[in-house]
């Protein structure tokens, strides 16, 4: 399970049931994290554009475009929590991933393409570390 810190004012908004998607970067870190849980693949833009192969934005490959060593079901756990202390409120969220753009009233930058994380249905967590450290729990860069 995936466990990404979020801020306060989105978790609120998650938690509530207005905001539907979760937004990250298309970048290694995450590019790795996904892979890992989803089975997902993403194919980076071509730059230049080649003449021949039109790709200018990012691409997602799941499961029966992957090969079957990686693949996963399409809708994975994540625990998406309020900051980095162990104490923080966390959510744990049934998602699935795609590209796309995201909504600016969500935090998205308009035009811009993210890996987002669709979330079908949520329960609030207890802020007891034994819930949220579990072995095989991935955290972000600055998480021990």
């Amino acid at each position: 399970m995936l466990t990404l810190p979020i801020q306060k004012r989105w978790f609120d908004m998650i938690l509530s049931g207005e905001k539907k998607e979760e937004y990250r970067e298309i970048k290694e870190y995450y590019e790795i994290r996904f892979q890992n849980l989803f089975g997902a693949i993403t194919i980076h833009p071509l730059y230049p554009p080649d003449n021949f192969l039109d790709r200018s934005e990012f691409e997602l490959l799941q499961g029966e475009a992957v090969p079957e060593e990686i693949r996963k079901d399409s809708v994975q756990e994540i625990i998406f929590r309020n900051g980095y202390s162990k104490d923080s409120k966390a959510i744990k969220a049934r998602c699935k991933l795609r590209i796309g753009k995201g909504r600016p009233e969500w935090g998205a930058l308009p035009d811009k393409q993210y890996y987002i994380l669709e979330i079908l249905d949520k329960e609030e967590l207890a802020a007891d570390k034994n819930v949220l450290h579990k072995a095989g729990d991935s955290y972000g860069p600055d998480i021990k």
